[in-house]
């Protein structure tokens, strides 16, 4: 089942730009056009974790806005669960955690949540039971009893995550979940994400750090100055063959160590250690040979296979040079 549609969803935004003129005052409007969607056509299928991925303004968080009913497209159409935007029951059924969420930070956390369960109708025995399970779930059990205004960003990103699965949601919609995040709180964002699949819920984040959705989305889409420019798994976008060979040697000086930098991709040196990154096996071969007439020794060799960064890079890079 597709839980969420979209067919060729545009979104423009008009800007009124006022201009000021010394002397005599003259008032001077002139309408701008932004086109922030140009006919987003995607789906994700019940179950799945979805990555809605771009740079900063290419239309991700449009997009979450429009299905979640804050934005209304300029054109096309979207279906959440079957059901046209803005039905009340599939509402319902939606967690949401906005990019920059706002909290009253004079509550408590455990207040917070209390406070959005009394909104979602849960009776006061399964508010406070759930909160506790939310609280532990991201890491803030400690700090329940802490006013909003004394949380850190990471700490805000993640009462915000334990609001968005208040309500037991089906599908969770996430825009820019680990926005702030240090490493380890991404990592235990993606831990929950991937909870969530595991509990049959569908999940949709959106993000510009590809590497952390690379390691939790069965699919994804790319979008690039408001347009998909591709959709698929892993597997279908990635190419499998190696495209660098990463090779770490030592003992190595001089003229020889001179030699080995010949056809590098990039080199790295550090305490009598060398990379040396080619892109092809052959000239990474034929740098173990020498390494091993010059007397050096060879630490490790390492072949790298395309990343979502690589492919990201590679699709839009035409795009961006012109």
């Amino acid at each position: 089942m597709k839980v969420i549609e979209t067919d060729g969803l545009c979104k423009t935004y008009v800007q009124d730009i006022l201009g000021v003129e010394y002397g005599r005052i003259r008032l001077r409007f002139r309408n701008r056009k932004v086109r922030a969607l140009r006919n987003l056509t995607m789906s994700v299928e019940e179950g799945e974790i979805f990555g809605l991925l771009g740079p900063n303004g290419a239309g991700k968080t449009t997009t979450i806005k429009i299905l979640m009913g804050i934005h209304f497209p300029t054109k096309g159409n979207a279906r959440l669960m079957g059901r046209p935007l803005g039905d009340l029951e599939v509402r319902r059924q939606i967690g949401f955690l906005p990019e920059n969420p706002y909290f009253y930070d004079y509550l408590k956390g455990w207040e917070f949540l209390d406070f959005y369960g009394e909104l979602y109708g849960m009776a006061k025995p399964l508010r406070r039971k759930k909160i506790e399970e939310l609280l532990h779930l991201v890491d803030l059990s400690h700090a329940a009893n802490l006013p909003l205004k004394g949380y850190s960003k990471g700490m805000n990103q993640r009462i915000g995550l334990a609001q968005a699965l208040l309500n037991d949601p089906r599908l969770v919609i996430l825009d820019e979940p680990q926005s702030g995040l240090d490493p380890l709180g991404r990592k235990e964002v993606r831990d929950i994400i991937i909870r969530l699949k595991e509990e049959g819920r569908t999940v949709l984040f959106s993000s510009h750090i590809l590497s952390d959705a690379e390691l939790v989305c069965d699919r994804v889409g790319i979008l690039f100055k408001g347009e998909l420019i591709d959709v698929g798994s892993m597997n279908e976008l990635l190419t499998t063959r190696t495209n660098q060979y990463e090779l770490v040697v030592s003992g190595v000086t001089g003229a020889a160590l001179d030699d080995l930098k010949k056809n590098t991709e990039r080199v790295l040196e550090s305490e009598g250690h060398t990379l040396l990154v080619y892109t092809s096996e052959t000239d990474c071969q034929n740098a173990i040979r020498k390494t091993t007439e010059a007397g050096g020794k060879i630490e490790s060799m390492t072949p790298r296979t395309e990343t979502l960064e690589d492919y990201f890079i590679r699709q839009v890079k035409g795009d961006r040079d012109e």
